[in-house]
């Protein structure tokens, strides 16, 4: 590079040249001879002209992004992972506070607090889900339900893992991603007509290899699964382990998973007092009993309580802390870096607000509105809604086939109303057709549904 870049660092020539020397490199070429010459590109990047001014890069940037149609000013009911829910205000002004917020990993070189608050997250999960151990947030519940699939395995000494094959299209890739080649990801189907997993294609599949069953509850399809406690049974005859991947939010009114025999739950806090922050507000739970074989097997730092040399007082800390990367690179269960810890605080702030009473009615009232959403939608001509004959949880799937419209059309139209549509099921489940998954959560208000409706019985009629 002749001259600087005004948005690269260290790239002044003298600069460059002077790291060049300090390391022994003739020219920064030297340095890219590691990178395969098939992986580099060689051609001229298409970029536009630098703006050296910050006035004018700042109109630039935001003349993009006031392209964005956010669920603020347009109406959601857009499914398939994150979801608007109300973010208290209190939320947000705890996790801005400084002492969380300007830290890495929301690991400050002293402690304000951060165990005892992590701590107190730790807690209130754990009464939420009726377990023991809650981790510390790992990034999101893609990563949290593939590392209690990897903990199933070292706990069993198996390498293979069944999965049901309602599971979201990106969390499956992870899942696969995280968990191959050392362990081997077989599906288990689902009935088509109530959307619940089919035992009898469990039990076939089911041998003294496997390690554990992961399946979600509600699904990806919003199903609430009632064979919880038969599925659990069945693995355990086996000597398999039950993974659960469950929606925090729901469990004001559903039965936490292990009241159902799950040995590992996961899921995401995102429900609990997190913006979507254009996807990015994530943060992945893991949940066990207190028991040496669940906990020594946990990644991510578990914080506790105990007692200090002063007599009376007590301190907050890592729990088992050479089980981790952290303590041990080489041999730690698997690497743990940054986390989000700032998550786990917000999510702590919410419980300990809305307690057991608002987690119930906050619960109540998602299923409420979604219930009266899946019935407005089904007496639209040619809808079918739900599309699965069981119970469901937040989110659901509308079956578009009978309108002679695909999905792509209807929720362009719906744009053009201001409305966000459900999530396109036709290309990751083609076996339902154009069917999209609709989520409603206590932030849509029954003029929300109605507009919906109105939109699509004018377009579909």
């Amino acid at each position: 590079m002749k001259k600087a870049h005004p948005y690269i660092p260290n790239s002044v020539p003298e600069v460059q040249k002077a790291m060049l020397k300090e390391i022994g490199a003739r020219d920064i070429e030297e340095l890219y001879q590691t990178i395969p010459e098939n992986l580099r590109f060689r051609g001229k990047l298409n970029l536009p002209k630098a703006l050296t001014a910050e006035a004018d890069l700042k109109r630039h940037v935001f003349g993009i992004l006031n392209k964005n149609k956010d669920s603020e000013e347009s109406i959601s009911f857009l499914g398939g992972g994150s979801a608007r829910h109300y973010v208290p205000a209190i939320c947000d002004e705890i996790n801005q506070r400084s002492e969380f917020l300007t830290a890495y990993a929301g690991e400050p070189f002293e402690d304000h607090g951060r165990f005892q608050s992590l701590f107190e997250y730790q807690s209130l999960m754990a009464e939420l889900l009726d377990v023991d151990v809650v981790n510390v947030p790992t990034f999101d519940w893609s990563q949290a339900a593939s590392t209690s699939i990897r903990m199933a395995e070292r706990i069993t000494k198996r390498g293979k893992a069944l999965a049901a094959d309602t599971i979201g299209p990106d969390r499956l890739a992870m899942i696969k991603n995280y968990c191959q080649p050392v362990m081997e990801i077989e599906l288990v189907k689902h009935d088509q007509q109530s959307g619940l997993l089919d035992m009898e294609d469990l039990k076939g599949k089911l041998t003294n290899e496997t390690a554990c069953l992961y399946f979600e509850n509600p699904s990806y399809h919003g199903v609430i699964e009632t064979q919880g406690q038969a599925i659990s049974d069945v693995l355990h005859e086996k000597g398999a382990l039950s993974v659960v991947g469950a929606d925090p939010i729901s469990m004001g009114v559903l039965k936490p998973p292990a009241r159902y025999g799950a040995d590992i739950t996961c899921g995401d806090i995102q429900p609990l007092g997190i913006h979507l922050h254009f996807g990015g507000g994530l943060g992945g739970f893991i949940a066990t009993r207190d028991e040496e074989r669940f906990v020594r097997e946990y990644p991510s730092r578990l914080f506790g309580i105990t007692r200090t040399t002063v007599e009376g007082e007590y301190g907050f800390g890592d729990v088992l802390y050479e089980r981790t990367s952290f303590a041990d690179r080489e041999h730690g269960k698997e690497f743990v870096g940054t986390a989000t810890a700032l998550w786990g605080i917000t999510a702590g702030v919410y419980l300990a607000l809305m307690g057991p009473k608002g987690m119930q009615e906050v619960g109540e009232h998602i299923v409420q509105k979604a219930r009266y959403a899946a019935l407005k939608l089904n007496q639209i001509h040619g809808v079918k809604s739900p599309a699965f004959n069981s119970g469901h949880f937040k989110e659901f799937v509308v079956d578009f086939n009978g309108t002679g419209k695909n999905v792509q059309q209807i929720n362009r139209r719906l744009l053009e109303k201001g409305i966000f549509g459900g999530h396109d099921l036709s290309r990751n489940f083609p076996e339902l057709g154009q069917s999209a998954l609709y989520c409603v959560t206590e932030m849509i208000t029954k003029d929300n549904i109605e507009k919906l409706t109105d939109a699509l019985s004018d377009y579909l009629r």
